[in-house]
């Protein structure tokens, strides 16, 4: 495994002076993790400097399979990029329990300022997928760790899944690929920089929602600012467009449903005093509820050609279905609070909101029952950041914490 980027800083445990319990397997499961913190954080470290888009995570793929290698495990890896691990005891009658990482970054140019910076230009882990990774992989050396010392380890698969963040989302490469095949249940962690390091937020039912992308694209005639009736004007109708689309959606779907429309670009001409022959703009389609998001689709159509009919410009819109709530099962909820309390302390667990940010790890639960947490990454005290943003800092105290709580769960659902 090549490690770069102050791999040698050491990283001060997560854990409490009083956790573990006086439980002997937590114990050797905290001892196990605390043994691999700094390689884990070095690895972190590493996959923040080099961050790889979607499906082209090939680096990233290398690296964990020479890891999970080198521990005597046997990694497969995926079409494209991307892996499995399988290890533990998944006896005959029994199915596994995945723990799920995605691995790519997004086009945002790193702003963090730290010694492990991203080296790519214009790409960057801001959401926190490097940490994800990280946990994953540690909770699966821990696991094979304690295997090989003879605690009784259940059937546990660890997913690494390129392309969480493009739609309708890399899971579904995961599936085709059979990755959740003998899987009966499914764990993730999500970083979320408004909750203290060591702590972890929960909720049971759906804590993300449905996230399509769309693209409004209007064409016209053009011309001269000076003479704009004998246009098709497209920047003044794409701004109707911004204005008036999300209201109308917001009186024609129920507002309880939480929908959201949010235009993250607009394209329109160059010159101040020409008027474009084409304009787009470009967003995301939100909505907290399933069947307001089934309903979504038809409205947004009809009210962006309602709202440009009056402008003498041509329309053409696209509507990349993107990914459902994620909708946490009440069981595999508890057994991630319980092993939130277990190795993290018993003040760990929070009750965390709905979100309006998309997770393709909903894909997963349309299949198996499973449940994501929101993994704190805030330093206490310190300042709060915002993901998909390029000064995104994590307090890297929350590789540790995550690889516990996943190990255990994993222990805990795998006996269950």
């Amino acid at each position: 495994m090549t490690t770069t980027a102050g791999a040698g800083t050491p990283v001060a445990p997560v854990v409490a002076p009083d956790v573990p319990s006086a439980d002997p397997e937590v114990r050797s499961l905290v001892a196990a993790v605390g043994g691999l913190r700094d390689e884990l954080v070095a690895l972190r470290r590493d996959l923040h400097a080099h961050p790889e888009l979607a499906r082209l995570e090939e680096r990233t793929t290398a690296v964990l399979l020479a890891r999970l290698r080198a521990a005597g495990l046997l990694p497969r890896a995926l079409p494209g990029s991307g892996l499995v691990c399988d290890l533990g005891d998944a006896r005959p009658g029994t199915r596994r329990v995945a723990l799920r990482a995605d691995l790519d970054a997004l086009p945002v140019q790193d702003a963090c300022g730290l010694p492990w910076a991203s080296t790519v230009r214009g790409v960057a882990h801001a959401c926190g997928h490097d940490v994800h990774t990280a946990a994953v992989l540690g909770a699966g050396l821990a696991l094979a760790r304690l295997a090989a010392e003879g605690v009784a380890v259940p059937g546990v698969r660890l997913v690494f899944q390129p392309a969480e963040e493009v739609q309708p989302g890399g899971s579904l490469d995961v599936i085709a690929a059979g990755g959740l095949d003998g899987v009966g249940q499914i764990f993730a962690v999500h970083c979320d920089p408004k909750l203290d390091v060591g702590h972890v937020g929960t909720r049971i039912g759906p804590i993300t929602s449905a996230s399509d992308e769309v693209t409004v694209t209007l064409t016209g005639a053009g011309g001269h600012t000076s003479r704009p009736h004998l246009t098709g004007d497209v920047v003044y109708a794409l701004g109707q467009v911004i204005t008036q689309v999300p209201a109308i959606l917001g009186r024609r779907l129920d507002p309880r449903s939480g929908v959201n429309l949010t235009w993250g670009a607009v394209q329109a001409g160059q010159a101040p005093n020409a008027i474009p022959g084409r304009g787009a703009l470009r967003g995301t389609l939100r909505c907290l509820d399933v069947r307001a998001w089934e309903k979504a689709s038809e409205v947004f159509h009809a009210a962006v050609e309602q709202v440009v009919l009056p402008y003498d410009v041509g329309v053409e819109i696209h509507h990349q279905r993107g990914v459902p709530p994620v909708e946490n099962h009440a069981r595999s909820t508890g057994v991630l609070e319980a092993a939130a309390r277990d190795v993290l302390g018993p003040a760990a667990v929070e009750l965390t909101e709905q979100s309006l940010g998309g997770e393709d790890f909903a894909w997963y639960l349309t299949k198996v029952p499973g449940a994501m947490a929101r993994l704190g990454t805030r330093t206490p005290g310190g300042r709060t950041y915002d993901i998909h943003q390029g000064d995104l800092r994590v307090d890297e105290r929350a590789v540790e914490a995550g690889a516990l709580l996943l190990a255990r769960a994993a222990l805990l659902a795998g006996r269950s």
